[in-house]
């Protein structure tokens, strides 16, 4: 009797076992993503290799830069996609939480859009300018109005927290306004010029080579896959990692008949 009790016991055990692989290898991968083209990218270049691999892939839309994160962090999803390295790395201090980047990916970069004038030499006197509020995109923005030739920035501040009062010089009496990124597309018909993040400009249908001055973006401006850092170590995530730097990922990104053509490419893709 012992001995069938310690068999039985056994068996359990095993199938437990066998039960916790199977569970993980049908894992469900959560990705939260804002509005825009991420969470296309993950449906075309992400999602198939996944499912290939046994994982369902899901996504799950947030109307702001916020709520991923605090999403991740309370595991209501497993990844997002839709912050560069700065902006994950402030929201993750502020708010004392634990998130790790994963893998850069194509980023559609800030691009400076008119519904009123073609050309910055077209932009008047004391014109309104509309930038993203939240202080990285606002950083960010500020420096491609200094890309653009527009303002200059003070020389001795760490350019990625410049706000509007580090503008030195502001030649054209610009009239900054910020306002919450995913609302910028919408200031278009009301001010001379908008510093409108990629996403936000692809959700609203504008054409990204419309915009009259284009971003250059540096490494850690481009956007990335984060998890968990309690995760970063786990089989679902080297596996988002390993399709990521497929050639079937490439193939999408590259297709001439996408948008992700015109995005960003990371370092590690254009290697």
């Amino acid at each position: 009797m012992k001995k069938l009790s310690i068999l039985i016991l056994l068996v359990i055990t095993v199938l437990g076992v066998f039960a916790g692989c199977a569970s993980k290898e049908n894992k469900t991968i959560v990705f939260g993503v804002a509005p825009g083209p991420y969470g296309d990218m993950v449906l075309k270049g992400v999602k198939p290799g996944l499912e290939k691999k046994g994982y369902k892939v899901e996504l799950k839309e947030f109307s702001d830069y916020v709520q991923p994160n605090l999403a991740l962090a309370n595991k209501e999803i497993d990844a997002n996609v839709f912050q560069h390295l700065v902006y994950l790395n402030k929201f993750a201090e502020d708010h004392g939480l634990k998130l790790s980047p994963v893998i850069n990916i194509p980023t559609a970069a800030v691009g400076l859009y008119s519904n009123k004038v073609k050309s910055l030499d077209e932009l008047p006197d004391g014109a309104e300018v509309t930038i993203a509020n939240d202080p990285t995109n606002l950083a960010r923005a500020l420096r491609v109005l200094e890309q653009a030739g527009l303002i200059t920035l003070n020389k001795n501040i760490d350019p990625s927290k410049a706000s509007e009062k580090d503008i030195e010089s502001n030649p054209k009496n610009l009239k900054i306004t910020p306002v919450e990124a995913a609302q910028l597309p919408r200031t278009l018909d009301s001010v001379d010029l908008a510093a409108i993040n990629g996403n936000y400009a692809i959700s609203a249908g504008i054409d990204l080579s419309t915009a009259i001055v284009m971003e250059e973006l540096q490494e850690e401006y481009k956007n990335l896959i984060a998890v968990r850092t309690e995760d970063i170590n786990e089989q679902f995530v080297k596996d988002i990692k390993e399709v990521v730097e497929s050639e079937e990922f490439r193939a999408v990104i590259e297709n001439p008949d996408d948008m992700f053509k015109a995005f960003q490419k990371p370092a590690w893709f254009l290697k």
